[in-house]
């Protein structure tokens, strides 16, 4: 799991709202409507006011990255779930969560970013959770991904959710990754379920001849200004962003990009 930074998440609760409307304006979906659709749940029949969550802090590993837990808990709250912080960490933040009555508990460390209904036992990993909130917004901005060529960088843990719910949408994969092994892993196991993915070895040439992408990698700048044209449609996960900064700007209707948010919605949907 790539581990953020506190630039990274630093005063995203406060921007929420502006990022509803510009993930409206890119999808015709709330954050709220893309979590619930990626996790396969009805809105009508959820009452997000009943759930509380309890986001504990975690020690382990590299320690507490600055402003991680407020901006989990602001995008839950966001949502309308009752979620608190709890003040105690670690296994210490897991009592007082239960004890406060948390039904629900989000916590991180270096290795796993979980959601846990304490009382279904349903778990949610946020990569295959941003996996599939990525893929469903991507849907929306392609208006349909059926029979749609798709290039999937990445096969670690969010390209191969990715990649998974675009075949099952329909999608035309092609998977690149720096790791060979790992790319053709994952497009064998396609293969296998039935599906006719494409292994790609040269990144120019998979860009070139793909207009809609999903960035898993965690690399800096892997998208070149040359591919991006006005019909590209870029899903970007990955952390670092993988497109140069002033391509976002060009192209900011086309590409869609946050550090937690789409991730951490579905987390909650899928375990709610």
């Amino acid at each position: 799991m790539t581990r953020l930074k506190e630039d990274d998440v630093n005063k995203l609760a406060a921007r929420l709202t502006k990022y509803d409307v510009e993930l409206i304006s890119k999808t015709g979906c709330n954050l709220k409507a893309i979590a619930a659709r990626a996790a396969n749940r009805d809105l009508s029949t959820i009452s997000v006011a009943q759930a509380k969550i309890a986001v504990i802090p975690i020690t382990g590993g590299q320690g507490i990255i600055g402003g991680f837990t407020e901006a989990v808990a602001g995008i839950l709250d966001y949502l309308g779930f009752d979620t608190f912080i709890t003040a105690s960490y670690d296994i210490a933040g897991i009592a007082e969560a239960i004890l406060h009555g948390a039904e629900i508990l989000f916590a991180a460390d270096d290795d796993k970013f979980i959601a846990f209904n304490l009382r279904t036992g349903a778990i949610a990993d946020n990569s295959e959770a941003t996996g599939r909130g990525y893929v469903t917004a991507l849907n929306q901005m392609c208006c349909g991904l059926t029979e749609k060529h798709v290039l999937v960088i990445g096969a670690g843990a969010v390209g191969r959710s990715a990649a998974g719910l675009i075949v099952k949408l329909g999608g035309l994969v092609s998977v690149y990754d720096i790791d060979v092994t790992a790319s053709r892993a994952l497009v064998d196991e396609l293969r296998r379920q039935g599906y006719p993915a494409k292994l790609e070895t040269d990144l120019d040439y998979a860009l070139s001849k793909h207009l809609v992408i999903v960035d898993a990698s965690p690399a800096e700048n892997v998208i070149r200004p040359a591919y991006i044209t006005e019909r590209t449609i870029i899903a970007a996960p990955g952390v670092p962003l993988g497109v140069p900064a002033e391509q976002c700007g060009k192209h900011f209707a086309q590409i869609l990009h946050d550090p937690l948010q789409i991730g951490v919605a579905t987390m909650c949907f899928l375990v709610i």
